[in-house]
């Protein structure tokens, strides 16, 4: 607790890791401060509280602390509790993670486009008996 790690622009300061209990888990939860390396102003900082977790059926389970915006997603992630305070941390920083959903999101307004366009849109024809006997002969009695 106390340590710092700087990737990229911002600051990761861990302040430690609490115990929580809830209905069906126990949690580890831990507490990072991050701030932007260039921004002074304490205000801007944030938090983030990633947990690992115990649930009553004994699995374990990391739930991961995410902070996104449209340029960045910054990732916060416990590991194991080596002793004393001390945790192994995961801690990433993705540029442009939401542009995979805008991507996504233009691709199916371009299929919405695609089927709006009459070419695609033919008439249905009537089909005369004698063209449906000459198809299936069973089906011109019926």
């Amino acid at each position: 607790p106390g340590d710092s790690y700087s990737i990229g622009d911002y600051v990761f300061t861990f302040e430690g890791v609490s115990r929580k209990r809830e209905a069906n888990y126990i949690a580890d939860e831990g507490s990072f401060i991050v701030s932007h390396r260039r921004d002074s102003n304490p205000d801007q900082a944030f938090r983030l509280t990633p947990q690992k977790r115990v649930y009553s059926s004994g699995n374990p389970m990391t739930e991961a602390a995410i902070n996104t915006t449209l340029a960045r997603d910054l990732y916060a992630s416990l590991g194991e509790d080596l002793g004393n305070g001390a945790w192994s941390v995961r801690l990433y920083l993705k540029s442009f993670v939401a542009c995979i959903w805008l991507g996504g999101m233009l691709m199916a307004l371009g299929g919405l486009v695609a089927t709006a366009d009459r070419r695609y849109r033919r008439p249905v024809r009537q089909i005369s008996r004698r063209q449906l006997a000459e198809i299936n002969p069973d089906a011109a009695t019926v």
